[in-house]
Formats: structure tokens, C-alpha cells, sequence
């Protein structure tokens, strides 16, 4: 086992769900084991002086991207930071904590690849990439139950930051291994429980052996768990369809192709009665099962494990 930090990085714009997949992520490698930083607590800027000024929190102008690099550099080598703290109840700053890293360092936020030293700092990087529709949906459910806003407000700043998002945000999106995009089973439901999940997964690391999910003769697994060979900007990616409505039975197959090869996270998969990941809360705040959810949550702590060389 390697004897440094192995480090994730979770990019995506606002509300692209990223504490969510963080969250099942830090559950399966051990959340005692799991140092977790987010970039928004580099802000150069608080709530009021962005308002004044006109600039977004996506901007890179409006966030220390060489400090972010700095510290990525220290943890990936085990050393501590002294971590800056963005409030976003109340828009301003905290008091700085000190942090040493844990076995893994999971790294979301906004602008984690903008930079090439940070880019270099990542074992695994994932880009969460759903449509604007459904972000939009989370963003204005999560704004307004913990942030103080209203719904007109966040669609307004929905609105404002479209420049920066479309310049700064999902350029990102070049630089990583896996591309994550949840998306509703129709287009009428924006808010659809039971999400779908499309992931790009780039030669830039190696993958799991996916064969059997396609086999010669067809796909044995049926259309909800499917794999596909595409292009993605402009070169040959698998690509790995998972449909909300997969039977238990076509999620324990791919759950046996990761557990084989990593032993270890077969203690989270559903074949073992395990149903720990893969967690979302319903509209009157019951907590449902989503199996792409739960299946994501493997392959990319299953990404992280193979880097730690378990």
C-alpha cells in the first residue's frame, strides 16, 4: 500500500449533487480514514463583497486557486494545512482549522482542475455533469432549505452565473477520468428519485474489466445495465448506462465484477445484504434506495482503493 494520501477530486458546478456522491464515497473507504476538503472555503471573497463587486463564486478571480494548489500539494505529500472556512449560512468567513490528512482526501468543489498543479495533486478525478434542468431543481431545493434564499433569488443567480459556469465550469470537465451524469428516466420529471446514470469512463486510468456486462451475443444483463463503446471529445471512451429501474439481480452482476477484483467492498454491495450507500431522501424526507447512485459510489472508491495498490 502506497504510504501517502491517495486524493479524489469531485468537480462540478453548484448543487451537481457532489456531497452526495462524497458522502457514500467516505462511507465505503471508512469515514475515520477520510480527510474531506471543499474549494469553496477558498473564496478570496464573502457574500456581500461579490454583491458589491459584481463577480461570482465561480469565477476564478474571486477564489485563492493558487492557495487550493498549495495545499494540494501539502496534503498529497501527508503534511497539514491551516484550512480557510466559507460559512454559507451566513456568507462569511470562519475561523481557519487545522487539518493533517487522513488515508484519503476527497477534494470537491468548483474549480478543483483549473490549474495544472492541482490537476497533477488528483489520483482519481470525476466530473459530475447533469442537465442544467435537474441541477437547477437541486440548487433551488438546497437554497432555499439551507442557505436563506427563495426560489425567484436562486434562479435568478442561476441566470447571472451562466457566463462563468459555461467558461470556467464545465471546461473541467477535459480533465476527467469519470464523467458522472445522473438524469431523469423522462424529460417531463425533473425531480425523479429513481435517476438514471450515464458514465464516461476515459482510458486515463484503467477501468474494471466490464466485459461480461456485453457479452458477443448481446447484452445478458437487459437494457437497464448496458456498456457502450463511444467518443468523447473526440476520443474512444466505454461508456456505462445504469437505469434507475435495475432489478436487484442485474445490480448484484456488476457489484461481483468489482468485489472480485477488490475484495474489500464487498461488505457494501447489496449481494451481501448491504444497503449502507446508495441513500436519497424522498420528497417527505423518507430515505429511498438508488442503485446508480449505490453502483457510482463503488466504481469510484473502487478507483480509489486500486490507487492505494489494496
Amino acid at each position: 500500500m502506497t504510504d501517502r494520501p491517495i486524493i479524489l477530486g469531485i468537480v462540478g458546478d453548484s448543487a451537481a449533487g457532489k456531497t452526495t456522491l462524497t458522502k457514500g464515497i467516505a462511507q465505503v473507504l471508512g469515514e475515520e480514514d477520510v480527510t474531506v476538503i471543499c474549494t469553496d472555503d477558498y473564496h478570496r471573497y464573502d457574500r456581500q463583497q461579490r454583491a458589491e463587486m459584481g463577480i461570482s463564486a465561480l469565477h476564478p478571480d474571486c477564489n485563492y486557486l493558487d492557495i487550493i494548489q498549495q495545499h494540494l500539494a501539502l496534503l498529497r505529500a501527508g503534511q497539514p494545512i491551516l484550512k480557510p472556512i466559507y460559512n454559507h449560512k451566513t456568507g462569511t468567513f470562519d475561523p481557519p482549522v487545522y487539518i493533517k490528512p487522513s488515508k484519503y482526501v476527497i477534494v470537491e468543489g468548483l474549480l478543483g482542475y483549473s490549474t495544472r498543479g492541482m490537476r497533477d495533486s488528483y489520483d482519481v478525478k470525476v466530473y459530475l455533469a447533469p442537465p442544467e434542468p435537474l441541477r437547477a431543481t437541486w440548487k433551488i431545493k438546497r437554497d432555499t432549505a439551507k442557505r436563506g434564499y427563495n426560489s425567484e433569488q436562486v434562479l435568478e443567480q442561476l441566470q447571472k452565473r451562466e457566463p462563468d459556469s459555461e467558461a470556467f465550469i464545465r471546461p473541467q470537465r477535459q480533465w476527467a477520468d469519470v464523467i458522472v451524469t445522473f438524469y431523469p428516466s423522462s424529460e417531463e420529471s425533473q425531480d425523479d428519485l429513481l435517476l438514471n446514470v450515464h458514465l464516461v469512463l476515459r482510458p486515463t486510468i484503467p477501468h474494471p474489466d466490464l466485459v461480461h456486462v456485453l457479452k458477443p451475443d448481446g447484452n445478458h444483463l437487459g437494457s437497464a445495465i448496458r456498456l457502450e463503446l463511444d467518443r468523447d471529445m473526440g476520443k474512444p471512451v466505454d461508456v456505462l448506462g445504469i437505469d434507475g429501474h435495475a432489478t436487484v439481480e442485474q445490480v448484484r452482476e456488476l457489484e461481483r465484477i468489482l468485489c472480485n477484483e477488490v475484495p474489500y467492498l464487498g461488505q457494501f454491495c447489496s449481494l451481501n445484504g448491504n444497503q449502507a450507500i446508495g441513500k436519497v431522501v424522498g420528497t417527505t424526507g423518507e430515505i429511498l434506495q438508488s442503485h446508480p447512485l449505490a453502483l457510482t459510489q463503488l466504481l469510484i472508491t473502487y478507483h480509489m482503493l486500486k490507487a492505494a495498490k489494496l
